[in-house]
């Protein structure tokens, strides 16, 4: 008889060289798995035992030799005990992406689990992937938030918007579905043009309805200027490309901006204070800041 369950032990890898971890266990012949949140770069590993006696063994063992293991620069944490049917194990690592609600009017659910939506809640589908956004991430779920805000507020209008540095497209999927139209996106990077498309098409929303197009943000062709854009790149970006970016926006709209640590926030709105625009409000979790603003009603 195929026994049913596996125990497990999973931890945190916070090595200061990727891998290492990986490494250490795959020392002690140990079956496991890794996953990777491309996000939050965070690490998780799962060892898998037969019984609950050689997990709880091999627990004591690991959080034991932690301490000694930094010594080497490998930096194993948050230790948990849990146990998986067999025939899930393989994809374990779903258990650590759930629903996220933004708000009473827009969630985020991966495709393989169920979720009851409120009575007018926007659910978008989505997926982890090697895009960055799924709604994990604070930066992410702080520049939702803002889209779901200005949109709420429009009271019946119906907002353009554009996406800079789509990732995933999950800011211009939200959009679109929050009733903004038109709606388009760009990303440096050509593969997450691919991705960021069939994520549309999960959400049932048409190629011909939300283009993905790849470029630079000083490159990219604008053919309009837009009621919101949401940039959520690397604050170095924001501001070498910030008059780039007052130029997408219609004045007197907003401009959403995220992918700011929070050490660097202060400097990104001074920047944008310069050329006119007032913050309206600002979001800080963790590390990260991100921050939405008036543009100047000309610009």
């Amino acid at each position: 008889m195929v026994q049913e369950m596996l125990y497990c032990v999973s931890m945190r890898d916070n090595s200061e060289t990727e891998g290492a971890g990986a490494e250490m266990l795959a020392a002690f012949d140990y079956e496991m798995s890794s996953w990777r949140d491309e996000e939050s770069k965070v690490i998780r590993h799962t060892i898998y035992f037969l019984t609950p006696e050689e997990a709880d063994a091999a627990y004591d063992f690991v959080t034991a030799e932690a301490e000694n293991w930094k010594d080497f620069g490998i930096v194993l944490e948050d230790f948990q005990r849990g146990e998986v049917r067999r025939e899930d194990w393989a994809e374990s690592w779903k258990l650590h992406f759930k629903t996220i609600v933004i708000s009473e009017r827009l969630a985020v659910k991966p495709s393989w689990e169920k979720y009851d939506a409120p009575a007018g809640q926007t659910v978008l589908t989505l997926d982890p992937g090697m895009s960055f956004g799924t709604g994990q991430h604070a930066t992410t779920k702080s520049c939702l938030g803002a889209i779901d805000k200005f949109t709420q507020e429009a009271a019946g209008k119906t907002l353009s918007f554009l996406d800079a540095g789509a990732g995933s497209g999950i800011l211009s999927i939200a959009a679109y579905k929050l009733g903004c139209r038109p709606v388009a996106a760009f990303d440096i990077d050509p593969d997450t043009v691919p991705v960021a498309r069939e994520n549309a098409q999960v959400n049932g929303i048409p190629d011909e309805d939300l283009p993905f197009d790849v470029a630079a943000l000083e490159e990219y062709d604008c053919k309009m200027q837009y009621d919101i854009v949401a940039a959520n790149i690397l604050s170095s970006a924001l501001i070498a490309g910030k008059k780039k970016l007052l130029s997408m926006v219609k004045p007197g709209g907003r401009l959403i901006l995220a992918g700011i640590l929070g050490t660097e926030y202060p400097n990104v709105r001074k920047e944008f204070e310069e050329l006119g625009c007032v913050e309206l409000f600002s979001e800080a979790e963790k590390e990260w800041r991100g921050g939405s603003f008036a543009v100047p009603a000309e610009n």
